[in-house]
């Protein structure tokens, strides 16, 4: 109670700089290993928001201590790395269906994952701990019930509420990220949150308006992981590493540089991103990288949807059942699958179901995913908006035009169609629009377009209200500007 329990430990398990957390310092795998790299690159994937563990600092660059110990490992044991950040659901998917080697990302090694993950030597002991506002009267469990407690799916966090939720009387509510949960709080839509110690501790120097009130409890430990069965020599190497830097003293410096209490190494910015200007003027190249994605995605998928609509389209009126059976099954399907679900199924699902038939993995590109899901999604819409268009012009004409011997073929080329399409313009730029706000939802998927780079930038600085307003303006004036072209290409066809 009087602290000399914390200054013991501090003093002989943490540097002069004092860290927030006890580590786990010890080792089974003996120091001055290597093993020998099957592949010429490893992909690891990792969280894009959980600092300290992994974060976006001032200059757009990935750091934290999973960020620093991968590569300080990598380097130790002379393997090449590429590390994406799309998210910590995004990555555990992302190592089950082959798109990467390994993952690290503050992961808590569970029985559960036991099942789905090897894992490596624990390399942190995370304790998990209450946030509640300043202003909170929240002081032990027994003060949650009937209250709501927010915490991220799928961690340690997680376990330990749902375990103790009918001790407590409780209600628990999940968010995806952590700058979402932390949002909720401080909007009083709950109660408290529940989150690692370093990384709630870490939002409170960066202005957050909380505070812990109930000591950390142990969640376990935090390890390196890789699919079951897959990259044994991944793993060794990680703790062949992880051995070394422990035995060289480099591993206590990169805990120590983002979590000892003098350290300013999460803080690097030079620029105030408490206001809007100083938000933009310290992120905008990452925004401007993250629009165009946006518009990339837009612009390719709607193109290849104009394609794919107007042939369906067409095929709704065509003389042939077959074929109007064929474009009602397809636009039935699409439009009754969630597009969110279906940009999950395409990057996912497809490779795992690959992989289970063929035994190889066959990943596919994020970027191209989302544009087979945008396309298909907007196909759909579009096929119906054709055939609409045809069915509104009088049927009298088709008749006429086929009653003087010209072609059915001809005669939506050269009569129906361009009738037609003035009456469909309207509705193609109405589902250009939709189009381009749909590309936030393939952000699930760990694609880093315009609003997760918003998401990225809050994760750093916690300053929400501010950057999705920035957001929304962006959006609100390329989706105005984009409307009126559209308008005018319009009004010049008519």
């Amino acid at each position: 109670k009087d602290g000399s329990l914390d200054k013991i430990i501090n003093k002989w398990a943490s540097s002069s700089k004092t860290s927030s957390q006890v580590t786990s310092l010890t080792s089974t795998t003996s120091a001055g290993q290597k093993a020998t790299p099957v592949k010429s690159k490893y992909v690891i994937a990792s969280d894009s928001s959980f600092a300290p563990f992994v974060f976006q600092n001032s200059s757009n660059q990935y750091i934290g201590i999973d960020m620093d110990l991968i590569k300080a490992i990598a380097e130790d044991q002379g393997f090449e790395i590429e590390i994406t950040n799309p998210g910590f659901d995004a990555a555990i998917n992302a190592v089950q269906s082959g798109q990467a080697d390994g993952m690290i990302a503050g992961m808590s090694v569970t029985d559960a994952r036991k099942a789905t993950f090897d894992f490596s030597e624990s390399y942190y002991t995370a304790n998990t701990i209450l946030g509640v506002k300043e202003s909170s009267n929240i002081a032990s469990y027994e003060d949650l019930k009937g209250k709501t407690v927010g915490v991220k799916n799928g961690t340690a966090s997680q376990t330990f509420l749902t375990e103790n939720q009918s001790k407590y009387g409780y209600k628990i509510k999940t968010f995806a990220d952590g700058s979402s949960m932390y949002d909720s709080l401080n909007t009083g839509a709950i109660d408290a949150v529940m989150d690692d110690e370093p990384v709630l501790k870490y939002s409170i120097s960066q202005g957050q308006k909380l505070k812990t009130p109930i000591a950390g409890t142990p969640i376990g430990e935090t390890a390196f992981a890789v699919k079951k069965g897959a990259n044994p020599e991944l793993i060794q190497m990680f703790n062949n590493g992880l051995a070394n830097l422990k035995a060289n003293g480099e591993f206590q410096k990169i805990l120590d540089k983002y979590l000892a209490s003098e350290s300013s190494s999460a803080s690097t910015s030079t620029v105030d991103e408490t206001t809007i200007w100083g938000l933009l003027q310290n992120n905008y190249k990452q925004l401007l990288s993250g629009l165009g994605i946006t518009l990339a995605l837009a612009l390719i998928s709607f193109a290849i949807a104009i394609v794919i609509g107007i042939i369906f389209g067409m095929f709704s009126v065509s003389p042939y059942r077959s074929l109007r059976v064929i474009s009602e099954i397809f636009v039935d399907v699409i439009r009754g699958i969630p597009l969110m679900i279906l940009a999950a199924f395409i990057f996912w699902g497809i490779p795992n179901f690959i992989e289970s038939i063929t035994g190889q993995q066959s990943p596919i590109n994020d970027f191209v995913a989302g544009t087979i899901a945008l396309s298909l999604n907007a196909a759909a819409y579009i096929a119906e908006i054709v055939r609409g268009g045809i069915q509104a012009v009088p049927v009298g004409q088709m008749e006429a035009s086929r009653s003087l011997g010209i072609s059915y073929g001809k005669t939506m080329r050269k009569i129906i169609l361009p009738q037609a399409t003035k009456l469909m313009l309207p509705n193609f730029v109405n589902q250009f629009v939709i189009a381009l706000k749909d590309t936030t939802i393939v952000s699930a998927i760990g694609l880093v377009e315009l609003f997760q780079t918003g998401k990225i930038i809050i994760a750093r600085n916690y300053q929400s209200f501010k950057m999705y307003a920035i957001l929304a303006i962006f959006y609100l004036v390329i989706i105005t500007l984009l409307t009126r072209l559209a308008k005018r290409l319009e009004k010049r066809i008519r």
